[in-house]
């Protein structure tokens, strides 16, 4: 493996951070390093709202449930699926804006997660830790009311960036034969990896030096899909304009 792949391969959320600022100008050329991630036909739909007001950030913390590390960052930025840029390219040129498409949803929502997966390994690359922050989607229209979010944009998630405190544990990724298939979907082979994949998470969780646990992964996944289906999410982004057709 090369350095870059390596640094891939030693990814870990950091949620401790130390108090050390991050240089507006390091913050710039992660930006601009989401950026040139790849963007589907060029629409670049996607925007980040960086929050550096102390109220804003504990309003969103405790929507995303009490997430202290959304306050304690150095950074914390919202990444958005953003179509109202489209919609002004389109009255730009007189064209209708062809809005509520699933399809432009996927579109503006892929563009965020590429550009986020981007600025996050640019961060590391510098020396940097981060975590996404999913649980924005816990409350989303206190986030977009907080960030003062127009129609054809909602929050996808957030991103804390900082100076590592400590040095996290990588965790076990599932083995590559269970996500890699050749020619076709491989059902058998998945049940496989799972039983061993859980073997070897269920020793994980109870050696780690932190948040020791005595579950596998099956079992997180499983409660994890349960608890948090988030229904309020469809009706929330069709207020704002999205998946209505």
């Amino acid at each position: 493996m090369n350095q870059i792949m390596r640094q891939m391969i030693d990814h870990a959320s950091v949620r401790d951070y130390s108090a050390q600022m991050i240089e507006r100008s390091l913050l710039l050329d992660i930006i601009r390093c989401g950026q040139a991630a790849s963007s589907s036909n060029f629409v670049q739909a996607c925007s980040v709202i960086r929050v550096t007001d102390e109220t804003q950030r504990r309003q969103i913390a405790d929507a995303a449930g009490q997430q202290r590390w959304v306050i304690e960052a150095a950074e914390f930025l919202v990444l958005c699926a953003d179509l109202k840029r489209v919609e002004y390219c389109c009255e730009k040129n007189s064209l209708p804006f062809p809005a509520g498409y699933t399809e432009h949803f996927m579109v503006a929502t892929i563009d965020a997660a590429l550009m986020g997966q981007n600025m996050l390994l640019a961060a590391e690359s510098a020396g940097l830790g981060g975590v996404f922050i999913g649980g924005i989607r816990n409350n989303p229209q206190v986030v977009a009311d907080c960030l003062s979010l127009p129609d054809q944009v909602y929050p996808v998630f957030g991103l804390c960036l900082g100076w590592p405190a400590r040095k996290m544990e990588v965790k076990p990724r599932l083995p590559v034969q269970a996500v890699l298939h050749e020619g076709g979907y491989q059902a058998d082979a998945m049940v496989v990896s799972i039983e061993d994949y859980d073997e070897l998470m269920s020793e994980y969780y109870a050696k780690r030096q932190s948040g020791q646990r005595d579950s596998n992964w099956s079992q997180q996944t499983a409660s994890t899909v349960n608890a948090k289906r988030r229904e309020h999410m469809l009706p929330f982004l069709q207020k704002r304009g999205f998946v209505q057709r």
